[in-house]
């Protein structure tokens, strides 16, 4: 017995349903804006400076109680984090008011918290302060990195499909990534390097549902010649459905696994992507195709060739 999560030949009427959609992502867009405007992001220390200490053991760190030393120092935010070998952990510190004089007193404090808490032989192989004005390049590269990706995704969609379908996918990608800002803002959850990497994840992943969409649109628009284009969107959602649903519920379900176990480091991380299938999948559905009875679609898309097989294929069957 196959598993199914969405019923085979649904008629959901999606487009019907395409004016609520574009007021609540209206909505949603115009209080992400709002709240990043007023309330900010809680950057980390990969964009607001800080000291970065790389710290090696003769022995398996204990992770917890690592944790559990450094967490009581006032310094404010400080991550840990474990890399190569579980013999080797990389330390960041917020920035502390002052000059460079501050730094270094953060840095000792640090260091007497691990010699007194921690057993085993501490050795400090890279001590760096990251100061404003590397955090301004890492803002610069990480905005720079997400247009890039949604001008690439903008030229693919138009060589492959029409304007429409290009103007349609790139506003839906927009669409998710001001959400997943905005999301990130309102819950004051630290917004890292590791969270620009989850956005390019979620363009990537936002765009592949939407492709497959818009390929089953550009089919349908081939076969179904005088089928009015709200009915022909609404089929080729819904045949698309099962797959989208699917993929969707399978990537949620490793993803939620991942949230739950693994660990503090990668929280932030596997929460924008659950996010970004989420918001990623809607767009796709009620953003990307609807989108379409707008721009408006060319009835003669694909040359007679193809059009000659579709029809003999069908005549055949």
């Amino acid at each position: 017995m196959h598993l199914r999560l969405v019923p085979e030949h649904t008629t959901i009427g999606f487009m019907r349903m395409r004016k609520i959609a574009f007021v609540v992502s209206c909505a949603l867009i115009v209080a992400s804006i709002g709240l990043y405007f007023g309330k900010g992001l809680n950057y980390g220390i990969d964009f607001e400076g800080g000291i970065l200490m790389e710290v090696g053991s003769n022995e398996p760190v204990d992770m917890a109680k690592m944790r559990s030393a450094t967490s009581g120092l006032g310094l404010g935010e400080i991550a840990l984090q474990e890399f190569g070998r579980n013999t080797e952990v990389l330390i960041r510190v917020e920035r502390q008011p002052g000059d460079s004089s501050a730094q270094q007193i953060a840095v000792d404090k640090v260091k007497k918290a691990l010699a007194d808490n921690i057993g085993g032989t501490l050795s400090y192989r890279r001590v760096e302060f990251v100061g404003p004005k590397v955090s301004a390049e890492l803002v610069e590269a990480g905005t720079l990195a997400m247009l890039l990706a949604v001008t690439a995704m903008l030229i693919y969609i138009w060589f492959r499909f029409e304007w429409q379908f290009s103007i349609g996918a790139v506003i839906a990608l927009v669409h998710d990534v001001i959400l997943t800002i905005g999301v990130f803002s309102i819950l004051g959850l630290e917004f890292n390097l590791s969270i620009i990497a989850a956005i390019l994840t979620i363009i990537g992943y936002s765009m592949n549902d939407t492709v497959v969409i818009y390929d089953r649109v550009r089919e349908n628009l081939r076969k179904f010649r005088t089928m009015p284009l709200s009915d022909l969107l609404d089929r080729s959602v819904n045949e698309t459905l099962a797959r989208t649903a699917m993929t969707s519920a399978t990537t949620l379900l490793a993803l939620i696994t991942l949230y739950l176990f693994g660990g503090e480091v990668i929280r932030g991380f596997t929460f924008a992507m659950m996010w970004g299938v989420v918001v990623g999948t809607y767009s796709s559905i009620f953003v990307a195709g609807p989108l379409l009875l707008y721009f408006g679609v060319r009835r003669n898309d694909g040359d007679d060739e193809a059009d000659d097989k579709v029809e003999a294929i069908e005549s055949a069957s």
